[in-house]
């Protein structure tokens, strides 16, 4: 083990090599391998279009980013076995992942749906399409997104439950109470020494996210 990691409490060995890996976990089984494919299949499909959330990543030259996107359960539209379309809602206006689009391809999805202890995992290459056409076939509300993310899947996969069962995600006696948790409005009054947010943020926040959901 190559690879040294130091701070001033401890000093860890870090693996460097794959075959050091190979050779604490050894070689995936027949199912970990044969659930692989380079297109949507039917069951695959179904598990896309019953799901209202998805983790967004992808890269750039200033490095890896994630996005949450959710919607209307479906909003990720099969377009053929190869193709996957995502309208890209109304947001911060960053376009942290867009940018990274523009300048390098390679994105990965994480499909997650409620109740469901499977995922669906994505790979593949992703552009931007600002087509008039293309956007008014995802309006909701008479409102359009600005573009749409088109993704050319090269491969896909379920993942098995065990994050999620590990997790408890889904368990409504294990949510967190949102008042333990730090709100917008005062964490970009921390970050902007009282510039930004605060307590008339979090009260206007939810009247302005209905006003600009779609």
């Amino acid at each position: 083990m190559a690879g040294v990691f130091g701070t001033e409490k401890a000093i860890l060995l870090m693996i460097k090599s794959v075959e050091e890996l190979e050779a604490i976990y050894g070689q995936p089984g027949e199912a970990s391998t044969v659930k692989v494919a380079n297109h949507i299949t039917p069951s695959y499909r179904r598990i896309i279009e019953k799901s209202p959330f998805v983790a967004f990543a992808s890269c750039g030259p200033e490095g890896l980013d994630c996005s949450p996107r959710g919607d209307i359960a479906g909003f990720v539209r099969v377009h053929d076995d190869k193709t996957l379309l995502l309208p890209d809602r109304r947001g911060n206006n960053r376009i942290d992942t867009l940018r990274n689009i523009i300048r390098d391809p390679r994105v990965a999805l994480l499909f997650l749906i409620p109740g469901s202890g499977t995922t669906l995992r994505v790979n593949g290459r992703a552009g931007v399409s600002a087509e008039d056409a293309l956007l008014a076939t995802f309006a909701v509300e008479e409102k359009t997104p600005r573009t749409v993310i088109v993704v050319t899947v090269e491969e896909i996969y379920f993942q098995c439950a065990r994050a999620i069962v590990r997790s408890d995600l889904w368990n409504p006696d294990k949510r967190v109470d949102p008042k333990t948790l730090p709100t917008p409005g005062q964490i970009l009054a921390e970050m902007s020494e009282d510039r930004v947010g605060g307590e008339t943020y979090d009260r206007e926040w939810p009247m302005r996210a209905r006003k600009t959901m779609w």
